[in-house]
């Protein structure tokens, strides 16, 4: 990382970190405030959100400062566990045991070290293409088909959300922009800063406006102007980040709007997947947010939709 990446990327880091504090100090005032009635539930709640968050832009902040391999790592980790949780929720039989295996212990390492070795040809395809005929013929050769195309698929749906498309927020280190050389990191900095607040802000602008539920059976808490007052300000927050991205203030505010867009419907996905198993949440890894998925679902879905449109756009230009 360069001088001028390490500049803006501590920066951004006390910004975010000034956020934070802001956010401790208004939780504990209403924990004080309330602490006369009992225990408020949606205050503890947010208070659990907040110490989550605190623990989570501290490993990311680790990560970034250990530079690529640490980045890798950390994202690789997150694959290994978003993949534990998807698999706990899927149709599974004792037929499938070597192809889960796979997944876990081949699939996954190979994809990870086609972004170490930056093979971006064959990372592109190697899940998409190779993954899904390997799991069938794995499953298959054990001779069991009860609900046969159910279970492959879903061991195959586990591995794109939870490999591949999350592989694709370190795969933006692999990118070549030119004049942006060495300051990669920042992209994912804002790719997930941005998908992030807007999550956060959706949430937000739905309990002080939200009346008109977008998809009730999918998600209670979503509403209609929940989600336009969330990509609003997410996409306004984007632009105003341009500074840590190689694209004006407008590029940075409509790449800002199409991965909140991406990142909303993710959620959106994800969610009906929960709701098919019957579970609130993915897992309970993370204190007041759920399972790692329930925190990764919106970035699953932005993160190769960004990817490529930055790759293509730098390599058209």
């Amino acid at each position: 990382m360069n001088t001028a990446a390490s500049s803006d990327l501590l920066t951004l880091v006390f910004g975010i970190f000034g956020v934070l504090i802001f956010a401790s100090v208004i939780g504990y005032v209403l924990q004080r405030r309330f602490a006369a009635n009992g225990p408020n539930a949606a205050v503890e709640n947010l208070n659990a959100r907040i110490k989550a968050w605190w623990v989570m832009v501290i490993l990311i902040g680790i990560a970034f400062i250990a530079g690529r391999a640490g980045v890798l790592i950390l994202f690789a980790f997150c694959s290994f566990a978003a993949l534990r949780e998807f698999v706990t929720l899927i149709n599974t039989r004792r037929a499938d045991h070597w192809a889960l295996a796979s997944a876990f212990f081949i699939v996954l390492p190979i994809q990870y070290y086609l972004l170490w070795a930056e093979e971006y040809g064959i990372f592109a395809i190697f899940i998409p293409v190779y993954a899904f005929l390997l799991m069938p013929i794995i499953s298959v050769l054990r001779g069991d088909t009860e609900r046969f195309l159910i279970r492959i698929a879903e061991v195959q749906w586990a591995l794109m959300i939870c490999v591949f498309c999350a592989s694709h927020v370190p795969a933006l280190l692999t990118l070549t922009i030119p004049g942006y050389e060495g300051r990669n990191v920042l992209l994912i900095a804002f790719l997930v800063i941005v998908v992030q607040l807007s999550d956060v802000l959706q949430y937000v602008w739905g309990k002080l406006f939200g009346r008109t539920k977008i998809a009730p059976n999918l998600s209670p808490s979503k509403t209609v102007e929940g989600f336009v007052g969330g990509v609003i300000s997410a996409t306004l927050i984007g632009a105003s980040l341009w500074w840590i991205t190689p694209f004006t203030p407008f590029q940075a505010g409509v790449l800002a709007f199409i991965i909140t867009i991406m990142g909303f419907f993710g959620g959106l996905v994800l969610s009906a997947v929960k709701r098919d198993r019957g579970v609130k949440d993915w897992g309970n890894l993370i204190e007041g947010h759920g399972g790692l998925i329930d925190r990764l679902d919106s970035v699953v879905f932005s993160a190769p939709i960004f990817f490529h449109i930055v790759r293509y756009w730098w390599s058209l230009s």
